[in-house]
């Protein structure tokens, strides 16, 4: 068929023109389709897993959010800090200002707007004590990523921890080992925990750029990065003086059991195929 999708209308008026009913209505088409336990419409999008390291990888970043490593409790002194970088923040400058809500009617924002530029919010999330650390960049990199380190180093109680666990994604900023080994290499105390490839919803501080995404970039009607930056930093202190840590629930426990299920829906497969 041509279509992925249809209309009661259009599924009304191809069952007539197939003789599977004689005419029949688009609501009474809509009805069935409610009643019906199967909806082909609906879809949820998934990915598979490409980490052979998968469970290697997930599992400390796990451990650390329930505050254990290699087994051991973590001490009072020591830390973990989510952290990654959001790209491509925009400023879009509305071609008509934007109308403020009314009665029964929703704040009315513009389709056209001008390209006021962008910038790349980097931030630092320790997962603990939910607290928050930024800076806006021109752009991501190396050099902007280690600048956020310095600038959560060197500050209370980070410099004088017994060790700071930073947890990444796999972005060319902190990618790999020689990312590991320059975070160690500047600051001793701090050890790089990378999270599986292709499953950044491991790392909380994406919970918290979401939080951003809906709370302070949309809608998106800056005139300029400066009130970008300003907003990001006003929303930032507002956060950081009533946040409570993310329930995180996802354990360990949780990763193996999904594991096995994946492993055994895997085995199933290919003995069915044979």
């Amino acid at each position: 068929m041509p279509q992925s999708r249809w209309s009661c209308p259009e599924l009304a008026a191809e069952l007539t023109a197939r003789g599977i009913t004689e005419t029949v209505s688009a609501s009474t088409v809509r009805r069935w389709l409610r009643e019906d336990a199967l909806k082909p419409w609906q879809y949820r999008s998934w990915i598979f897993i490409r980490d052979p390291n998968f469970r290697a990888k997930a599992q400390p970043v796990l451990d650390l959010y329930a505050r254990t490593f290699k087994g051991v409790p973590l001490s009072k002194d020591e830390y973990v800090v989510s952290s990654d970088e959001k790209t491509s923040v925009q400023a879009r400058c509305r071609c008509h200002p934007t109308l403020a809500p009314g009665r029964a009617r929703a704040m009315r924002v513009n389709h056209e707007y001008g390209r006021g530029g962008a910038l790349a919010y980097l931030a630092a999330y320790d997962v603990h004590q939910a607290k928050v650390f930024s800076r806006c960049e021109p752009k991501t990199g190396i050099v902007p990523f280690m600048a956020l380190v310095e600038q959560v180093m060197t500050q209370e109680p980070y410099a004088g921890a017994k060790r700071v666990f930073w947890v990444v994604d796999n972005g060319s900023s902190h990618r790999g080992q020689r990312a590991a080994d320059r975070l160690t290499g500047r600051f001793p105390k701090a050890i790089m925990a990378h999270t599986p490839v292709h499953a950044s919803w491991t790392n909380q501080i994406k919970i918290f750029f979401s939080v951003v995404q809906r709370k302070v970039i949309r809608p998106n009607d800056f005139p300029d990065l400066p009130q970008v930056r300003d907003r990001l930093r006003a929303f930032e202190d507002r956060y950081n003086a009533t946040a409570q840590p993310f329930q995180w629930r996802f354990t360990t426990s949780d990763l193996h059991d999904v594991l096995a299920r994946l492993d055994q829906h895997i085995t199933d497969r290919q003995e069915s195929s044979f």
